[in-house]
């Protein structure tokens, strides 16, 4: 049987890269998935190639930068297509700035990070645990990175919403676990995806510091979050799962 068979999931961001690599995933372990993201035409395509392998998937567009109204419009559409609560909420989606000094950040750069990679998740999830906890439980998985563990150069604005996120991980936990819904992180290291190709010769100039001097795959991800969506991982809650060849090791 499956490992995600019956239930209904819903990822952030999964019209590409991780969050495509984990919907596809989720798709294949039997669960039911709502993808969402800002592009219909990337969605339709995401959802498409689930439906072509068997697997069931809806799309919502959804724009997580405008506020809470349109993070609970999701919510519930995103419920009322899987024809079910959500089981699993996977909070991929985050705004990501290239690298720069501190202080050339700007006030929009700072509030779209705030508002996309800390806000949605934290009304997201909040819409969607009330039904989670109502129908015996769930699992939250936070997307977050090394980068909100270790200080990295000209990555200050990014790497603190990520640190805000594993904090919230940490919080959620203590706070749910008693209701049956386990709250964990995922913490690629360097990943190429098909949206960063360009940035290749960087990620694995990175890489080549991590003790297995490999870069991560959209697979890597994926597979670290089926684990701790299942019930292989009944037990766990509350931690950061590092994908990152061992670079938090050292």
């Amino acid at each position: 049987m499956n490992r995600l068979e019956g239930r209904a999931a819903l990822v952030t961001g999964s019209t590409s890269g991780i969050g495509r690599g984990v919907a596809e995933a989720m798709a294949r372990e039997g669960a039911i998935v709502v993808v969402t993201g800002l592009g219909p035409e990337q969605g339709a395509q995401v959802v498409d190639g689930i439906v072509a392998e068997g697997g069931i998937a809806h799309f919502v567009e959804a724009d997580l930068s405008a506020g809470g109204t349109e993070v609970r419009r999701l919510a519930q559409e995103a419920t009322a297509l899987a024809g079910r609560p959500i089981d699993i909420l996977v909070n991929n989606a985050a705004f990501l700035v290239p690298p720069h000094p501190m202080t050339e950040s700007t006030e929009e750069q700072i509030d779209k990070v705030l508002e996309v990679n800390i806000k949605a998740p934290f009304l997201l999830t909040a819409a969607l645990v009330p039904g989670m906890v109502e129908h015996g439980g769930g699992s939250v998985i936070n997307i977050g990175s090394i980068g909100g563990v270790d200080g990295i150069t000209f990555t200050s604005l990014y790497g603190a919403s990520k640190a805000a996120l594993h904090s919230l991980t940490r919080s959620w936990a203590a706070e749910l676990a008693a209701d049956g819904v386990r709250v964990n992180t995922v913490a690629p290291g360097p990943t190429i995806t098909e949206s960063n190709e360009d940035l290749r010769p960087l990620l694995e100039k990175l890489a080549q510091n991590n003790p297995d001097r490999h870069t991560g795959s959209v697979q890597d991800t994926a597979a670290a979050v089926i684990f701790l969506a299942s019930n292989e991982a009944s037990h766990i809650h509350g931690v950061l799962l590092p994908v990152d060849g061992g670079a938090l090791a050292i």
